[in-house]
């Protein structure tokens, strides 16, 4: 009966703070609250059903459907009982309905993750769970039993208490979980563990009904000189007075009770027929006046019979009952803050101007259509999003913060983040910095249009040295190809058509057996062009000199003598490039350092040292080329190829001194661009200065093409 009685009191604080909500003037004054109801004291099963009936709209609950269309389904308050609460609450977070519970405190619930819409009017057993094992702890309670509900209530209120015990230096002596079903066949071994032990505090984690067979086999073992603490669910309960031989000096936590204005003269203003719910107010009343009303089937849970008729006219004031009793308000309190918190969110929302709302993003929605989930903001900071995070705000609260963009390569997938995550070293952040994708992988291809011009250019500009060594070979008999030795310009000639043939290496994706011969090949054929570059310049010096009376210089004007030069010099190089492969080879890589969010892929040259002395070396020929050409310029007409190599060498090497810088501030495929430009440059300097003029002597100036021109000595 007492259960009848508290649970009717529970019902009317939510019909009265409807009605008096309704009746006020502050509150929705445009609109009217009302509410469903239904009977959740059912199993399980009827509370998944309720729970999508009040979605459905209909008397027949269907997944994924709403035929209700006004008034909007605004929030559901309950259940009671947590279990319960988390079934609904996986529900209704999918749709984003709120969900308030008045007396569903377990810990679980506070998770937002798997509960976004749940909110509720009392705290979560996390807090009295730590002040239950703080009170035993400040009494030097170093020895107790444990005791709870096998649901989620008892097993996550104990894991707390266990836990904060033990870090205080106490110790628990049982662990004891008692069955919510009725079936307590072991509960004698139960309570003949607990009368045994030494243990002399107990703390009971669980609901007041399920502790009657508990109480009972320990009244019937006459258990006593034990100290229970209790948890709010049972510390102020009215249905264990029964035991209170055993129970006198509990201690425990309860909800905090509060006073609700005119609440008692509307709970006796209440009769059978002007209240909704019309089964459960006959069977109030007929308990309420031990009376039956006079239908086929008496509704009264007392199966005594009836003493009188009920007619609905008896006065509640002349009744004292838990129904009545409003001295302690603690759930109905719950129940009525739980309507007064939905009304107040539902008058912010009417009140909401468009521009300056309290809503999130500054939208506001008509009350006749609203979604469930706008509940007004009132926050210090507005909420991160993705791709940001928190930084507190030096000398504010921790409520008030700033929100940082994550650092580049890093990313957050969640709202209000704290950290921000790194990304492999083959993703990257997407524009918005909330999920991780592929780098895309650059090098300079056959695809790209900056690699389909320079292998172009490279491939036609390769016939020009071979178009000039055929014209050679069919004028190879008028003076001006005879006297600039016609040997080493033939193979001058081949070299520069390699030169230009050795840019393609470096198009195309970085192979092991490519990066491991480019470079070499490149410093290899250049080293042969200007070794010979520097024999003709050294046979002019040596030419001339020798025409001296008594010069020592003729043996070396033998054809012999521009061969060695150039195989000499090429073997040199050849020499250093076979120390760098065999000790420091070449290897292609990844890397993700050159340009933020891109794979490059190249080729490491491994040794830095090896590379440069590979380029150095070939800069060191073509100064020495440059210095006896330009020593050797005044020299007579008739050996005027000196000023030709001049001139190539200084662009040679102007296009090489200037490649350095531009190569260290490239990045990615653009610094093999610059290399493959050099090539081609200094190439084109090489052909255009020692070969032009020749070319178009023979072609377009064959008058000139003789030797008596040659052999004229004019002082310059």
């Amino acid at each position: 009966m007492r259960f009848l009685l508290q649970f009717y009191q529970q019902l009317q604080a939510l019909r009265y703070a409807v009605e008096e909500i309704n009746r006020s003037s502050d509150l929705l004054p445009n609109a009217t609250l009302g509410f469903y109801a239904y009977d959740s004291c059912a199993a399980m099963r009827n509370e998944l059903q309720g729970t999508l009936w009040m979605l459905t709209g209909l008397s027949q609950e269907i997944p994924n459907y709403c035929c209700r269309e006004s008034p909007p389904l605004s929030a559901i308050i309950g259940h009671s009982k947590s279990t319960y609460s988390m079934l609904m609450a996986h529900i209704l977070g999918l749709y984003r309905f709120p969900q308030i519970s008045c007396y569903s405190t377990s810990s679980l619930l506070s998770d937002r993750t798997q509960f976004p819409s749940f909110f509720r009017t009392v705290p979560s057993d996390d807090f009295q769970s730590r002040g239950l094992a703080q009170m035993v702890l400040h009494f030097k309670w170093t020895w107790v039993g444990l005791v709870a509900s096998n649901d989620d209530y008892g097993f996550e209120g104990l894991k707390i208490i266990k836990d904060e015990i033990t870090k205080g230096g106490a110790c628990v002596a049982y662990t004891v979980y008692i069955a919510t079903n009725q079936d307590n066949k072991n509960m004698p071994d139960i309570v003949q563990m607990i009368k045994e032990s030494t243990a002399n505090v107990i703390i009971v984690f669980s609901v007041d009904v399920f502790l009657f067979p508990f109480l009972d086999e320990m009244v019937n073992q006459n258990v006593t000189g034990k100290q229970f603490v209790a948890s709010e669910a049972w510390s102020v309960s009215n249905f264990l007075t029964n035991f209170s031989k055993i129970l006198s000096g509990t201690i425990g936590f309860a909800l905090q009770s509060s006073n609700i204005p005119g609440f008692q003269e509307y709970l006796n203003s209440v009769n059978p027929y002007n209240t909704p719910g019309t089964t459960w107010s006959k069977m109030f009343w007929e308990e309420a006046f031990n009376c039956s009303f006079s239908q086929p089937q008496n509704q009264t849970l007392n199966l005594r019979k009836a003493k009188k008729t009920c007619t609905g006219d008896e006065n509640l004031e002349h009744v004292q009952n838990g129904y009545n009793d409003v001295s302690t308000l603690r759930s109905s309190y719950n129940i009525y803050t739980s309507v007064y918190v939905t009304a107040k969110a539902l008058d912010d929302l009417s009140r909401c101007q468009s521009l300056d709302g309290a809503l999130h993003e500054t939208k506001c929605s008509d009350l006749t259509n609203f979604g469930p989930w706008q509940i007004p903001l009132s926050v210090c900071s507005q909420s991160c999003p993705v791709g940001f995070k928190k930084v507190a705000k030096k000398g504010e609260p921790v409520c008030c913060f700033q929100c940082v963009p994550c650092s580049q390569g890093e990313i957050s997938n969640q709202t209000d983040a704290i950290e921000c995550w790194s990304c492999p070293w083959d993703m990257w952040p997407n524009s918005a910095r909330d999920r991780c994708i592929v780098k895309p992988i650059e090098f300079l291809s056959y695809e790209d249009p900056l690699g389909i011009i320079l292998a172009t250019i490279s491939a036609l500009s390769s016939m020009v040295p071979i178009f000039i060594f055929r014209l050679f070979i069919h004028y190879k008999s008028t003076p001006i190809v005879r006297a600039n030795n016609y040997s080493v310009s033939c193979i001058l000639l081949v070299s520069l058509s390699f030169c230009f043939l050795c840019a393609l290496a470096f198009i195309g994706y970085p192979q092991p057996e490519k990066c491991l011969l480019r470079q070499a090949a490149f410093g290899l054929v250049f080293t042969l062009c200007v070794s010979c570059i520097l024999a003709k310049t050294v046979i002019v010096v040596f030419a001339f000199m020798a025409t001296k009376p008594g010069s020592s210089l003729k043996k070396w004007t033998t054809p012999r003598v521009p061969y060695m030069i150039i195989t000499i010099c090429t073997f040199i190089q050849l020499t250093l490039c076979i120390f760098w492969l065999s000790i420091s080879p070449p290897f292609p890589q990844y890397n993700i350092e050159a340009k933020p969010g891109i794979i490059v892929v190249e080729c490491n040259e491994n040794s830095q040292f090896a590379f440069w002395c590979m380029l150095g070396y070939l800069g060191l020929l073509a100064s020495v080329s440059f210095t006896v050409a330009f020593l050797a310029r005044r020299l007579p007409d008739n050996f005027n190829e000196a000023k030709l190599i001049t001139f190539s060498m200084l662009a040679f090497l102007s296009v090489w001194v200037y490649f350095i810088p531009a190569s260290l501030s490239a990045q990615g495929k653009y610094t093999v661009a610059m290399e493959i430009f050099a090539i081609l440059t200094s190439s084109w300097a090489l052909v255009f200065c020692m070969f032009l003029p020749k070319c178009f002597i023979i072609l377009f100036r064959p008058d000139m093409n003789l030797r008596e021109n040659l052999m004229v000595k004019t002082g310059v």
